[in-house]
């Protein structure tokens, strides 16, 4: 048998960690590595977070599962907090980021079809996004290496430029449901949305009665310096899909939408055997014990200010690999002069520092929010000899 036990859809590197110590992993060779990637924006109470882990044991205890066929306290207790602290008056929980942009899409087109416009089935979205990896969700996206081999993809999707809202006000036809946008794209780059363009968005969905539906998977749940990224625009969305950072570890998504756009989230329209475990509930709530509070917030944007100066003027040191500094709170992007792929890999094998590879040949910064002072120090001390030592390139010219 020559294919794996695991199936080889990963390019998985050398390192193979087996304990977390606070921001911190430990790989199986006993090696310490500084932990900037976070499983990709996932952990932002760290690796070994009391609460967290005690509430999850304590739950472990009592219930784990028993399916949405009966009433759920925790479920309830979870969903309550989450409309309290946003713009949602309801919740459906899932399992991961793509289940809920799922759950997202298909409330946007049932809003309309509830309301007798069977038409309005199409959203529009943008380029270099990244939704998922169902088969929705890639239809979503313009980024043809993730169609390949899945053709042909599902209708009801049309893409345009990012951040251009005149492209976007042309794009709305008779059959647009909506328009479905990162307010930070993470896979294409770390590229925050402007202000301009979120508010014009929302206006467009105002005018034409459409769906302003948010992917928040890994800008949401403070990771960009407050509790969901729309806040920051003055604006809110009739719909948003939230997960990574929400369990902290534990897999766990959510959909949230006003009671309007829910209103084709009859029964019978929408399920999932394990969203909304009691398991995940307990995580949730800890993971809203630590960071749903203006302290809490408070400091993620004070840590970002200290990271990204300290980055911005970093980068001036090695113009032959760096261009600029872009993100929101505790999620940074360094675009680079060529694919970042390579650097992160130096980082990683030979300078203990963990960071992942975005588009647009960005270094992407996610690390747990609870880094302090001594983080970012161990970080600049790694990425100054990682860069001091690493040979780019060459580039075309």
């Amino acid at each position: 048998m020559s294919i794996t036990p695991l199936m080889p859809v990963y390019p998985r590197c050398g390192f193979r960690p087996v304990r977390g110590d606070h921001c911190h992993l430990i790989g199986e060779d006993g090696r310490r590595y500084l932990d900037f990637a976070a499983g990709i924006a996932v952990n932002i109470l760290g690796h070994s977070h009391d609460g967290l882990i005690k509430a999850i044991q304590r739950q472990t205890e009592t219930l784990m599962h028993v399916s949405n066929l009966y009433g759920s306290p925790q479920g309830e207790r979870l969903a309550q907090r989450l409309v309290d602290l946003t713009f949602a008056d309801t919740v459906f929980f899932t399992n991961s980021g793509a289940e809920a942009m799922e759950c997202a899409i298909k409330t946007a087109r049932a809003y309309h079809q509830h309301v007798g416009n069977d038409h309005k089935f199409e959203l529009i979205t943008f380029n270099n996004a990244f939704h998922g990896r169902t088969m929705a969700t890639i239809s979503a996206s313009s980024q043809e290496k993730m169609h390949k081999g899945f053709m042909p993809l599902l209708p009801g999707f049309k893409y345009v430029p990012f951040d251009d809202l005149e492209a976007a006000k042309a794009a709305v036809g008779p059959n647009t449901a909506g328009f479905m946008v990162e307010p930070v794209q993470g896979e294409g780059g770390i590229r925050p949305a402007s202000e301009a363009f979120m508010e014009g968005l929302r206006a467009l969905c105002d005018q034409h009665d459409l769906m302003l539906v948010l992917d928040e998977v890994q800008c949401g749940v403070a990771r960009s310096g407050t509790f969901y990224a729309y806040e920051q625009y003055g604006i809110e969305p009739d719909i948003l899909a939230t997960a990574k950072g929400i369990g902290g570890g534990f897999p766990l998504g959510a959909c949230l939408a006003t009671e309007k756009a829910a209103r084709g989230m009859v029964i019978g329209a929408h399920g999932s055997t394990y969203g909304g475990n009691p398991l995940a509930m307990a995580a949730g709530e800890a993971v809203l014990d630590a960071v749903a509070n203006d302290e809490f917030l408070a400091e993620v944007r004070a840590k970002s200010d200290r990271l990204r100066s300290r980055l911005e003027q970093f980068i001036g040191n090695y113009p032959e690999l760096f261009e600029l500094v872009r993100g929101k709170g505790l999620m940074l992007g360094v675009k680079m002069k060529f694919e970042a792929r390579g650097f992160v890999g130096h980082l990683r094998d030979n300078h203990q520092l963990l960071t992942v590879a975005a588009g647009d040949n960005t270094l992407r910064l996610v690390p747990p929010l609870v880094i302090d002072d001594s983080h970012i120090d161990e970080f600049f001390d790694k990425l100054s000899a990682g860069a001091a030592s690493f040979e780019p390139p060459e580039v075309p010219q």
